[in-house]
């Protein structure tokens, strides 16, 4: 394993990038609503991140065809933007990243579309809400399970599923840097947090059992059982004191 510490210079360029992803998300939850198709948000995500001197993180990404990651209902993560309407009731997780100054920023949000069930809505919040039960950890000094174990128990004691077959990341100058986020305890503590470390903590339950299936496109991964799927990520700096939080603009 290979943790990079970030010097000033980084995260000053990490802000930058942090910003724009957390300004794209908030710009997208103005046009969320029925009627919109997945195509046209992440038409206006690229937009936004080019006109703000960034590149999408995403496109190319592997060979990801888009600027965001756009998932309905029981799709998990990399829902593939294409012609789909959203409806009233839907509820839609979209993911996406900024690249600019040799750095990267990554966040995700699961947002209503109209008005949406209770059930939806609680399932959101909480998933919202069990990213910052585990920064509560993140700090200098704990380890990195300290944060997983808090996410769990919360998504857990609240009724819900954490995936396990994908993980939150460290990030930088590559968008997927060591180590590994789970959001789920792995039976050892995990490496130290020390200051200067950025990480990706995101969160993704589900409604109902934690597995999940890979679809025929190579790309969309869906709840096995059809329930539904929320999804909250912020890129985060551990300092010396309460993190920093550069995707929460």
């Amino acid at each position: 394993m290979s943790i990079t510490i970030k010097k000033e210079v980084h995260i000053e360029a990490m802000r930058l990038a942090g910003r724009i992803t957390g300004e794209t998300l908030n710009l997208l939850e103005r046009e969320i609503k029925p009627g919109i198709t997945t195509a046209q948000l992440d038409k206006i995500a690229e937009e936004y991140i080019r006109s703000r001197g960034a590149v999408p993180s995403f496109k190319g990404l592997y060979g990801y065809p888009a600027s965001i990651c756009a998932s309905v209902n029981n799709e998990v993560i990399h829902g593939i933007p294409d012609s789909r309407t959203l409806r009233e009731g839907d509820m839609i997780s979209i993911d996406t990243g900024a690249y600019i100054k040799g750095f990267h920023g990554d966040a995700a949000r699961t947002f209503a579309v109209g008005s949406i069930s209770a059930e939806r809505q609680r399932l959101i919040d909480v998933t919202r809400e069990s990213f910052f039960r585990g920064i509560e950890y993140a700090k200098e000094g704990n380890h990195l399970s300290e944060i997983s174990a808090a996410v769990q128990d919360y998504a857990e004691k609240s009724g819900f599923s954490i995936v396990r077959d994908y993980v939150g990341h460290g990030i930088g100058r590559e968008m997927h840097e060591d180590p590994e986020v789970p959001n789920y305890r792995r039976g050892k503590l995990g490496p130290r947090l020390i200051r200067g470390m950025t990480i990706a903590v995101e969160p993704m339950l589900t409604a109902g059992g934690y597995r999940v299936k890979t679809l025929k496109n190579g790309w969309t991964v869906v709840t096995k059982d059809g329930s539904d799927s929320a999804h909250y990520e912020n890129t985060v700096l551990i300092t010396d004191g309460e993190p920093e939080l550069f995707t929460l603009v």
